[in-house]
């Protein structure tokens, strides 16, 4: 299970797809393989970036018992956002009986006001009970705003252990964050950095305890991390700087997912880079970018030389 005492990468895992559409499971098992051989310390499926509105209940499930089967013991967090109670209680209880290790709630669009918002997730804690639940906050895509306070009060839940803090500008708010739990003002939470780990660096420093998020070279994402812990800033920057000009173009709304399922196709992550319809595709001029980044980054992270020779 879950706790709040998680620590690491938690690679965000994309959905993958053969070209006419259909769920690939053997690129789900290779993937699921190839994160757990590259040090993440969780997996999480079924989230924004992993095309969860596209799929039904069935091919959600299926999903979830390839990738529990291909874990290799990691613990799997499983998205079940839903505007309303009753999917999320029946995906939860179907995932944990599975073997999940706890669940990822976001609140639906149009929530306004700090009380409609508590009451709306505090009505989301008790379906998805027991399972153990990770808070995502992420404004940009829903539209709603938590203040400190607000998370705090969610916080008293035992089974609410983890945050993924995606606001921003949010570093502040980490900050306040750690400070309130290191005076006891709220319990203890995991708080997990994610926005594609285009903030990795300042939320490791601010207290965050992990990244949460799909970015195509997680072993990028342990290393920057463990040398940061380390004290070797300089060695954590020199390696992340070389990921930028990569993460900043994964990170772009829209069109990301179809460069991240791009870039780990390049990697043999997964068989195919299909973003299932409706959704973007990347145009030859977008692709022939990628691949000069993917050329250049080459020559400052060994990780990537394979790609340079293919």
């Amino acid at each position: 299970m879950l706790t709040a005492q998680a620590s690491g990468v938690c690679v965000i895992c994309p959905t993958p797809f053969t070209p006419d559409g259909a769920m690939d499971e053997r690129s789900a098992a290779g993937m699921t393989e190839a994160y757990a051989a590259a040090g993440a310390t969780g997996l999480t499926i079924l989230g924004i970036m992993g095309e969860a509105p596209k799929l039904d209940a069935e091919e959600a499930m299926r999903l979830v018992r390839v990738v529990l089967k291909h874990a290799k013991g990691l613990p799997v967090i499983v998205g079940v956002s839903a505007a309303g109670y009753a999917p999320m209680r029946a995906l939860t209880e179907r995932a944990m009986d599975a073997g999940a290790a706890g669940v990822m709630i976001a609140p639906p669009t149009g929530l306004r006001g700090d009380d409609t918002v508590l009451s709306w997730l505090q009505g989301a804690a008790e379906a998805v009970a027991p399972a153990p639940w990770v808070l995502q906050d992420f404004p940009q895509a829903t539209g709603v705003t938590m203040p400190a306070r607000v998370i705090a009060t969610l916080a008293a839940d035992p089974r609410c252990v983890m945050l993924k803090a995606e606001e921003w500008p949010g570093l502040d708010k980490i900050t306040t964050l750690v400070g309130m739990m290191a005076k006891g003002e709220m319990n203890r939470i995991a708080i997990y950095g994610g926005n594609g780990g285009i903030f990795l660096p300042e939320e490791t420093l601010r207290g965050a305890d992990g990244i949460m998020t799909g970015y195509a070279f997680p072993e990028m994402l342990k290393s920057v991390r463990e040398l940061i812990l380390a004290g070797q800033r300089d060695e954590a920057m020199d390696l992340f700087e070389a990921h930028l000009p990569l993460i900043r173009t994964e990170h772009q709304p829209g069109l990301g997912l179809a460069v991240r399922k791009y870039v780990l196709m390049r990697r043999g992550i997964i068989a195919h880079a299909t973003v299932r319809a409706p959704g973007p595709k990347l145009s030859d001029a977008t692709r022939a970018e990628v691949d000069a980044m993917l050329a250049r980054l080459a020559q400052r992270d060994p990780v990537a030389l394979k790609l340079a020779a293919e």
